[in-house]
């Protein structure tokens, strides 16, 4: 349940961003002097210009899941709006593209993969133990040998809580024990029936093995010199097509997101609360020598399972290298150590782990880009190959 505080932004925001979209160009530097300053009159006027055209006006401003609200006679857009204390806005986002569909809360897809596992479970050991020759039920096994492919390799099924990994395990070992019937069954002729389990096993495993080995072929200068985070990490997401949602945007292509793993998976208690997970809260150090060109704080954090529309990287810290940038995201807001323009070691605090920006739970993002195009991370403390499924112990 929102607290008053929660609500109480909220309608700050709302009252800001109405107020500021409502009023001529001219009050803008009274309304927002910093945001001015920052982004330009000329531009500002352009993008407000630009949003005005698209919902053919401006009816009202108000609040989602999703984040602020801009709606209009010709649709609705989202926006993200910071004030500070004195009421001012000091940031604004306004999405280009038109809100068309409500997406459903990250939890609710994750409910259904679990559904989805479950069933796929239950079906295999069904018909691992009803197969009528050996053939039959040797396709049963390649299946069941493609979906642990599938459900390990490319699912996050460490990041699942115990009671949703033991059943899928126990399942697997059940249908595994019908091995006892085979003594008595015919061998049977379904070659083809075991073929069409055998060929997606194949294709499943070549598969995971390439994208788990993927390199862009080009990494930092020099090794980076130290993991930025201490203890063991589980890289939810990491490597090539199929385990990493970041390979479609050209700088975050070689990017990981790292989480911190516990009996129960990423959290223990209440997935609604930051507290409860185990990466919340953790030091991260940086990677590298080098020149602080970025480092934002004060960006909320956001509620597990839900993203609100805002600035990707929420609350960060961006380091250049001489060759490359080095970009850590997602940290807790007031505890960001260091500014732009301050000289920093490999080893350093920068702040800690958080659930802020374009974050469903709290993580760590970590990537290096240079010019542009993402890079290979390597480092000298821990091995290369960082995809998902990897536990990095340093």
């Amino acid at each position: 349940m929102p607290s008053v505080a929660y609500e109480s932004d909220r309608r700050a925001e709302i009252e800001a961003l109405r107020e500021f979209l409502r009023a001529s160009s001219e009050r803008w530097a009274e309304l927002a002097p910093r945001l001015v300053e920052q982004v330009g009159a000329d531009r500002l006027e352009r993008i407000v210009a630009a949003t005005r055209e698209r919902l053919g006006g401006f009816h009202e401003v108000s609040d989602s899941p999703e984040g602020l609200v801009v709606e209009g006679p010709g649709g609705r857009v989202l926006a993200w709006v910071h004030v500070g204390r004195d009421g001012l806005i000091t940031g604004l986002l306004i999405s280009p593209v038109q809100q068309r569909r409500r997406r459903l809360p990250l939890a609710v897809g994750r409910s259904g993969g679990r559904v989805a596992c479950f069933l796929l479970a239950g079906f295999l050991v069904f018909w691992c133990w009803t197969a009528p020759d050996v053939l039959g039920w040797t396709g049963a096994v390649f299946a069941l040998a493609c979906g642990g492919v599938l459900i390990e390799g490319f699912g996050n099924a460490a990041m699942e809580p115990w009671w949703v990994r033991r059943p899928v395990q126990a399942g697997a070992l059940v249908a595994l024990g019908s091995a006892c019937r085979l003594p008595g069954l015919p061998l049977g002729g379904h070659w083809l029936q075991l073929a069409s389990a055998a060929v997606p096993l194949a294709v499943s495993g070549v598969a995971l093995v390439r994208s788990r080995r993927h390199s862009w072929g080009t990494g930092p200068a020099v090794p980076l010199a130290r993991f930025p985070l201490r203890g063991s990490w589980y890289v939810g997401q990491g490597g090539g097509r199929g385990l990493n949602h970041h390979v479609d945007v050209d700088e975050q292509r070689g990017a990981v997101d790292l989480v911190r793993l516990g009996r129960s998976g990423t959290y223990r208690g209440d997935s609604r609360l930051l507290t409860s997970y185990h990466a919340y809260g953790a030091e991260v150090f940086a990677p590298c020598d080098g020149l602080v060109v970025a480092a934002v704080d004060g960006l909320p954090d956001q509620v597990p399972g839900v993203i609100r529309y805002g600035p990707l990287y929420g609350n960060h810290v961006f380091i250049d290298t001489g060759t490359e940038t080095v970009k850590l995201a997602h940290l807790r807001p007031g505890t960001v150590r260091v500014a732009v323009g301050e000289q920093v070691r490999a080893g350093q605090p920068l702040g800690q782990v958080g659930n802020s920006g374009n974050s469903s739970e709290p993580h760590l993002h970590l990537h290096a880009e240079r010019h542009g195009e993402g890079l290979d991370l390597v480092f000298a403390d821990v091995g290369p190959r960082l995809h998902r499924g990897r536990t990095v112990r340093a």
